[in-house]
Parts: structure tokens; sequence; C-alpha cells
């Protein structure tokens, strides 16, 4: 199994007041390549730390981060930002669209940083986009779309480049239960569809489930790591997606 990702001793420190605060101790990290791992954890447990530092957002205070074979904690920020935008998608929970662009303008911006021209990254974008049920809302602002509607928007942009990573902070966390249902199941064939390592973040262990790999933080180490057969994360998905068997 050829691993993407890869932690050793990945630890962060925060200094709150005059205390010196562990939200990572020590974690050792391989996660495949193609696979969706899903971080869980309680409120302060590191989980939100730990995807800022995979991604290349923070700094360890020690220990190290390598994605597809190069150490990201040792690069620059120049070196960095250049990294993420050739091989890293990010879906966050509050959307993060571009108010003043359209849903068509929004997933085509990372497209730009390719070098492909303006006609073909927007109907590539406009495939991407019809590809999550928003063929209809090509032209939408933001403001013009439902919070789910939104969430489908980044989840395109997040997979439109066709990344080696897509980050997902908490993306269902605005969102109502059908919702939730919809946008992941989204997630979930963009990944699978391109062979793309999904890595989210959720406070929904019924969400958590539906992964191949589900990791449990407690007080900034890893309490659980579990790898789950292909037949029991299927079963979890039919029953999450209300899906029964033939």
């Amino acid at each position: 199994m050829h691993h993407i990702i890869h932690t050793r001793k990945l630890k962060k420190h925060y200094l709150v007041g005059r205390e010196r605060v562990a939200a990572l101790a020590g974690v050792d990290l391989e996660i495949a390549r193609g696979e969706v791992c899903c971080i869980i954890g309680q409120s302060g447990s590191g989980k939100s730390t730990l995807l800022n530092m995979l991604a290349g957002l923070e700094p360890p205070s020690a220990g190290h981060v390598a994605i597809a074979g190069r150490k990201i904690s040792a690069m620059d920020e120049d070196q960095l930002a250049l990294f993420r935008q050739e091989n890293l998608g990010f879906i966050f929970q509050s959307y993060n669209l571009l108010p003043q662009l359209t849903a068509t303008e929004n997933v085509a911006l990372p497209l730009s940083f390719a070098g492909i021209g303006k006609t073909q990254r927007l109907e590539i974008a406009r495939r991407e986009l019809a590809r999550v049920g928003m063929g209809k809302r090509l032209d939408h602002l933001p403001r013009e779309m439902s919070g789910g509607q939104q969430q489908r928007v980044g989840i395109a942009r997040a997979f439109v480049a066709r990344p080696k990573v897509v980050f997902a902070d908490e993306p269902t966390g605005n969102l109502d239960t059908a919702t939730t249902r919809q946008v992941l199941r989204h997630m979930l064939d963009c990944s699978e569809g391109h062979a793309i390592t999904l890595v989210m973040v959720t406070h929904e262990p019924e969400l958590a489930r539906c992964g191949d790999r589900i990791i449990t933080l407690s007080d900034g180490k890893v309490a659980e790591n579990i790898v789950q057969d292909e037949k029991t994360r299927d079963r979890n998905r039919r029953l999450l997606f209300g899906e029964t068997d033939d």
C-alpha cells in the first residue's frame, strides 16, 4: 500500500498566557493514497490542529509532515504556497467562496494557477459543477445560493484541479441532516471517482464511519486508528444514505 501522507512525532504547542499547552503530543500517521480518512474526537482533542498541520497551514513545534514524499514541514511560505496550489484542495465549514464571483468563477479559480486559459477553465468548471448537481446555478453568486448549494460549489472547487489530497474541516457543520448526506455523497463520489485522498475532520461518528480509515484523537494523541474493511465501510454508507441491500 502506497502512503501519500506520513507524519512522525508530530507535536504542536501553544502559549496560553504563561502556560504551555500541548495541542498535539507526538502523532505518528500514515494515510494511503486514495483513502478516505476521517478524524474525530471531542472538542479540544486536537483534530483541527492536526488537519491544519497536515495541510501545511500551521508549522509543527516538532516532528515532520510529508505529502507525496515531500517534507512540507521543512518548506518556507513561498514553497508551501506553490505546493498547496499544485497538490492540495480545501473544503471549509464556512464555504469560503469569493462573494463577488459566480459559482463557475469560484470553481475555475484553482485552474488559473495551473496556467489554463480562461475559456477552457470556465468550461471545466461548468462540467465540475454539473457533476455535483449545480448545473442550474452556474451564474449565481454565493448570496443567491443556500448553504448546501454553496458547499457543493466548494466541493467542486476543491476537486476541479484533481489535487493529490483534499482536506475538509467540518464541511457539514452548518448543514441540516438531509443536506449533510447529499454533500458527503458528493465528496465521496469526487474522491473515489478520481482516486483523490480525502482527509476530513468531523464531530459526527456516523459520517466518520463512511471512511476507509477512522482516526480518533484524545488529548492531542491518537487514541484509535481503525482501517475498515470494504464490506463494513459500504454497509455504513448504505445505512447513512438510506439505501437497502439488493
